[in-house]
């Protein structure tokens, strides 16, 4: 099992930055594949980005492309989500998503997606 705890969350004035966080529980982190998704109201959930588990492969939603990197700290069981130049429409819960995986692997599929964190808001303002 493991358990994923997002963090950073908050309001933001549009055009600002927040970073999120999502720490993971378990000794096996980095055999996992990590996705972060979000959920506006009355919307879809929808893919954000994701990353290998050696960090070498990334991908990115083209709504946020050129916006928000993520990154990982295999080490400290940890994936982050740098939000830049925001928007109100980046406005949802944000989700981190793990999948037990083989190298090199990024899915945009949130079915494949083994273990969820709770979310936590997002909320940008024009």
């Amino acid at each position: 099992q493991v358990q994923l705890v997002e963090s950073g969350g908050g309001l933001v004035q549009a055009g600002g930055s927040l970073r999120l966080s999502c720490v993971a529980s378990g000794r096996t982190f980095s055999s996992y594949a990590m996705g972060w998704f979000r959920q506006a109201p009355g919307k879809e959930r929808e893919f954000v980005g994701g990353i290998s588990r050696g960090g070498t492969k990334t991908d990115y939603a083209d709504s946020v492309k050129g916006r928000f990197t993520i990154s990982r700290d295999n080490a400290k069981n940890a994936v982050y989500l740098q939000m830049n130049s925001q928007k109100p429409e980046d406005t949802a819960v944000y989700y981190c998503a793990a999948k037990n995986s083989v190298a090199y692997y990024v899915t945009r599929r949130d079915s494949e997606y083994d273990y969820w964190g709770q979310g936590t808001q997002v909320t940008v303002s024009s």
